[in-house]
């Protein structure tokens, strides 16, 4: 009981906290909460409002990332983000997902999978992207908006579709 209360106030800290404006201060704070619940966050982050990190822990921010509104990313299986990477409004770095059980076995309760997700230095990922569990992004790629990344996408190229595929290098 005690937990779910717990769980309760932190949701309820991160949510507050994390609806503030973009301005410098509230980054700061932003970033300050995160480290206090296991994040390593850089230098110069720009969190927008309506981002949802969680649960904090498993999470390497590099310098001067820019997180847009409403992103979302899940850390429990970790998730490593490099310098200067632009992550647009409404995307999803997701790196844990619900265990699909096998036969006719029940959904509900059948667990999750984790996997790390790893975004290299200057990526540009677009508007409405979602990022799957296990996925590495290498430098300097950049994912066009809408596009859902199931795969690892090499430095340099642009990926783009559902899935994601590379659709040319830069």
């Amino acid at each position: 009981m005690i937990r779910r209360i717990l769980v309760a106030l932190y949701e309820f800290l991160l949510v507050t906290v994390f609806n503030l404006p973009r301005v410098l201060f509230f980054s700061r704070l932003k970033a300050l909460i995160l480290s206090v619940v296991g994040a390593k966050i850089g230098a110069r982050p720009v969190i927008y409002p309506n981002t949802w990190i969680f649960p904090g822990k498993g999470l390497v921010v590099g310098d001067d990332v820019d997180l847009a509104l409403g992103v979302i990313i899940t850390t429990n299986g970790g998730v490593l983000i490099g310098d200067r990477v632009l992550i647009g409004y409404r995307s999803q770095i997701l790196s844990a997902n619900h265990r699909i059980p096998e036969g006719k076995g029940q959904i509900f309760g059948s667990g999750h999978n984790y996997a790390e997700v790893n975004i290299g230095d200057d990526v540009w990922i677009g508007a409405n992207v979602i990022v799957l569990p296990g996925v590495t992004i290498g430098e300097g790629a950049v994912i066009a908006a809408g596009s859902v990344v199931t795969g690892d996408v090499p430095a340099f190229c642009i990926a783009a579709g559902v899935p994601a595929r590379v659709i040319k290098e830069r």
